[in-house]
């Protein structure tokens, strides 16, 4: 039966010229062990909810889990979706990816993040068992990593973060073939991996991933453990050639015909290319198949079950019915206060009314809870002890938080949020962009969003970040002026199930720009806050914290008899969503002004031709906010200088 994997790898591989056979050839057994004995799943209902998830984290082997799904009769992953193996639009692509297969539980390939989001996917369902009990949620997460993931520092975190929380349903499957890239692992590492897992907090044992005596005995020993599990399984890279085997260079790239021939030799597979045996292909399907009665027993118990309401809505992505009267609540509240606060307070605020209304909504911080404002009272905290609360100490991980995140919501039942400072997003980057290309909903609460953070000087002062998370596909960015906008913007991220979100929130206080709490004027991405008192002589437009200094500067601008409109750009991939009509009408013909505290890259797309950007040309510093935006001439009078300037050309 491994060998069966092993030769759809040597032909898809050939067929292509093209891929990784190494991984999936030295995995085969260790895979196939686990997947007739052991994975909890039925290849005719690939999203049971209450399936094991299985994460190839080492996922330039891609064969391996195409294989799999093909072997085990899952409808959509037949003989010639293989042959078209890292063609276009085949759902075998070159790495798994998420959506275009409903058992590939992720998209992986970048080393480190599947075992990473796979924590998040194990975190859930402790979380989602402490809810719903173990009659509907009783499910492992399975991984297979290689050196590459453990190497990666992201894998460091996510590995810290699963033994502090003892989450013993998580069991990664270590393809130990000491080969990477560029040869022998020994040329670049010399710890001792076991130990260092040990270390936080995880259960280790080593097998012979060719024994299969060992590997049954190792996966039952992880089914067991009340830790998390790291199984070291010894292999030998591109198991059954000869003469590549135990090499880099059967990592990643073909065999070639002679080699092909001579390795199918070896392992004793006469078969034509692409050809599976019927007693094996009989096998397998009955591996496939094994899960039928348990998933038939679990959807009974469903039918009976007295959540089944509650369970169903939070598995369908669906908010809960009184979301949006809890939201319109908030914003007639903000509307009759109109509250001068920093948009994280708002934030805060927002979390404060939204928390009670939406039970599948939970967060954390990276270690700045008091400074992110993203912990309500009342969600209770996640310990190893308690999985019932719904706020999450990551700890200084913010890579770890991003990809565990991915994982919550990858795995179903919860709306994630997480925080941290704006500037760290840096870190973040790898997670933001897998969550990006995977279309999931995830939200992150960027605080301190600009030199307005003040004297923490230009470490912690973020101003390329905009304009480099803007360029990134299906990122949605939001950056609200007000704690009116704070609201809307959190209502947009909340109802954007096809991507991540980012608030990007203010450290400082932000007085009230808006007064009416109709519809959701943030949804436009840009909007007239203020139109001029009669034709427009320029269009003042600014974001977030500068939407205050724009306002100013249409007042001074008034008493001089410049009449200016003012647009607030929460966010520019909304606005470049709607008409050509309704953007023309909200740019205008005058010429136009940008405001914000960061760099310029990618206002041109606003300004135009004739336009001028006030922000920031290069790092900031270190002095009190209100002195930094006066030194880096972000200011009122900055802005009808430039207007006059404009006017007179």
């Amino acid at each position: 039966m491994a060998n069966a994997i092993r030769a759809l790898t040597i032909d898809a591989v050939e067929t292509a010229n093209s891929g990784h056979p190494g991984m999936p050839m030295g995995m085969a057994d260790v895979a196939t062990m686990l997947w007739t004995k052991f994975l909890k799943f039925d290849a005719a209902d690939p999203s049971w909810a209450d399936r094991d998830r299985f994460v190839l984290s080492a996922g330039h082997g891609s064969m391996l889990i195409y294989a799999l799904l093909h072997l085990t009769g899952h409808a959509g992953m037949e003989i010639d979706v293989l042959k078209r193996f890292r063609q276009l639009h085949s759902a075998a692509a070159g790495h798994p990816e998420y959506h275009e297969h409903p058992a590939i539980e992720m998209t992986t390939g970048p080393l480190g993040q599947g075992i990473s989001t796979a924590v998040g996917m194990a975190l859930a369902e402790r979380m989602l068992a402490a809810r719903f009990g173990k009659s509907l949620v009783d499910h492992r997460t399975w991984v297979i990593a290689g050196d590459g993931c453990l190497m990666e520092g992201i894998s460091h975190e996510a590995a810290s973060i699963a033994g502090h929380l003892k989450l013993n349903k998580l069991i990664v499957l270590f393809d130990d073939n000491e080969i990477s890239i560029d040869g022998d692992t020994s040329i670049s590492t010399s710890e001792d991996t076991l130990k260092r897992y040990a270390a936080y907090g995880w259960a280790v044992k080593r097998i012979d991933g060719h024994n299969e005596a060992e590997i049954e005995a190792g996966l039952a020993f992880a089914t067991r453990s009340k830790k998390p599990v790291l199984l070291a399984c010894r292999t030998i890279i591109g198991f059954g050639s000869l003469a590549k085997g135990g090499t880099a260079g059967v990592h990643g790239s073909a065999l070639g015909a002679s080699e092909a021939k001579a390795a199918k030799e070896a392992l004793g597979w006469p078969h034509a290319p692409f050809t599976i045996p019927p007693d094996l292909s009989q096998a397998w399907n009955e591996a496939g198949a094994r899960g039928a009665a348990t998933r038939r027993a679990w959807l009974k118990r469903l039918a009976t079950h007295k959540q089944r309401g509650h369970f169903e809505q939070t598995q369908s992505g669906r908010l809960p019915d009184f979301y949006a009267e809890a939201m319109a609540r908030l914003k007639a509240d903000l509307a009759a206060k109109m509250p001068k606060v920093a948009s994280r307070q708002a934030s805060q605020m927002v979390l404060e009314a939204l928390v009670p209304a939406v039970p599948e909504l939970i967060g954390g911080s990276a270690d700045l809870t008091g400074s992110n404002l993203t912990l309500v009272k009342s969600m209770g905290i996640v310990t190893p002890e308690n999985f019932a609360g719904r706020y999450i100490h990551f700890g200084v991980r913010e890579h770890g938080m991003a990809a565990a995140l991915n994982g919550i919501a990858l795995h179903g039942g919860f709306i994630p949020y997480g925080g941290t400072f704006f500037v760290f997003s840096d870190y973040m980057r790898p997670a933001i962009r897998l969550a990006a290309l995977m279309g999931i909903r995830v939200i992150h609460v960027l605080t301190h969003d600009s030199i307005g953070l003040g004297e923490d000087g230009p470490t912690h002062q973020p101003v390329e970040h905009l304009a480099s998370l803007r360029a990134m596909p299906n990122v949605l960015v939001l950056r609200p002026g007000d704690a009116m906008e704070t609201a809307e913007c959190w209502d947009l991220a909340i109802r954007n199930a096809t991507g991540p979100t980012l608030l990007v929130l203010s450290r400082q206080a932000l007085p009230a720009i808006r007064s009416d709490a109709n519809g959701n004027r943030c949804a436009q991405g840009l909007y007239v806050l203020a139109e001029a008192d009669g034709e427009r002589a320029a269009t003042l437009i600014a974001s977030g914290s500068e939407v205050t200094i724009a306002m100013e500067a249409r007042a001074a601008l008034a008493k001089e008899g410049i009449e200016v409109a003012v647009v607030s750009a929460v966010s520019f991939e909304l606005f470049e969503a709607q008409s050509a009509d309704y953007k023309a009408s909200v740019l205008g013909t005058a010429p136009r002004v940008g405001i914000e505290a960061a760099v310029g890259f990618g206002w041109e797309r606003l300004l135009g031709e004739r336009g001028q950007f006030i922000g920031m040309t290069g790092f900031g510093a270190s002095a009190p906010a209100q002195d930094l935006y006066k030194h880096f001439g972000i200011t009122a009078s900055a802005i009808v200088a430039e207007v006059k300037l404009l006017i007179n050309r």
